[in-house]
C-alpha cells in the first residue's frame, strides 16, 4: 500500500498568518528531497494544500478545458489565488491574507489529511462540516450512507473487508 495523507490537526495562526504544519503532514509533501507545495482555494469553504507534482497533474487536466467559456471565470480565480510555498526551519508556513479571507479563517484552524491533499479549515467551518455528516438534518446524506455507498462501489474494498 502506498502513502496517503490522513489525520486532523488543530493549530493557530500567528500575527503574520503563519502556523506550524504537523510533522506527519510535512513528510507527505516532500518530493525529491524538497518541501514545497501549493495552497489553493478548496471546495466547500476550505483551502487545499497540494504537492507540486499533484498540482502539475491538475494543471495538465485543466489545459484541455481552458478555452471552454463556462470554466473561464473558475480558471481565472483558481490560478489567481494559487500560492506556492514551503516551511521554514521550525515547520511554519504562511497563508496569504486573500486566501485566509476566502476561507473565513480567523485564527484557529484544522488541518485534515485527505489521501493526496491537505485541507485547511477554519475551526468553525470544520465543526459544522463534521456535524452535518454525523448528525444530518432533513434530506442531508449521513456518514453511514456515504460509507455504504463508497464501500459497495469498490470490489477491491469488499475483498479487503471479507
Amino acid at each position: 500500500m502506498g502513502f496517503y495523507l490522513s489525520g486532523s490537526y488543530s493549530g493557530k495562526l500567528d500575527d503574520k498568518n503563519r502556523m506550524v504544519l504537523a510533522q506527519e503532514l510535512r513528510y507527505g509533501l516532500v518530493e525529491n528531497g524538497e518541501l514545497e507545495f501549493v495552497i489553493a482555494l478548496g471546495s466547500h469553504g476550505c483551502l487545499t494544500i497540494y504537492k507540486k507534482s499533484e498540482m502539475d497533474r491538475i494543471v495538465e487536466k485543466f489545459k484541455a478545458k481552458q478555452h471552454i467559456a463556462k470554466y473561464r471565470k473558475f480558471f481565472t480565480l483558481f490560478f489567481a489565488t494559487l500560492f506556492t510555498t514551503g516551511c521554514d526551519k521550525v515547520g511554519r508556513f504562511m497563508i496569504p491574507q486573500h486566501l485566509k479571507d476566502a476561507a473565513k479563517i480567523k485564527s484557529e484552524v484544522v488541518l485534515v489529511g485527505v489521501i493526496d491533499r491537505i485541507e485547511i479549515w477554519s475551526k468553525e467551518a470544520h465543526q459544522n462540516e463534521m456535524a452535518s455528516l454525523l448528525q444530518p438534518k432533513g434530506d442531508a446524506i449521513d456518514m453511514a450512507s456515504l460509507m455504504e455507498e463508497i464501500f459497495n462501489d469498490s470490489d477491491e474494498v469488499e475483498e479487503i473487508l471479507v
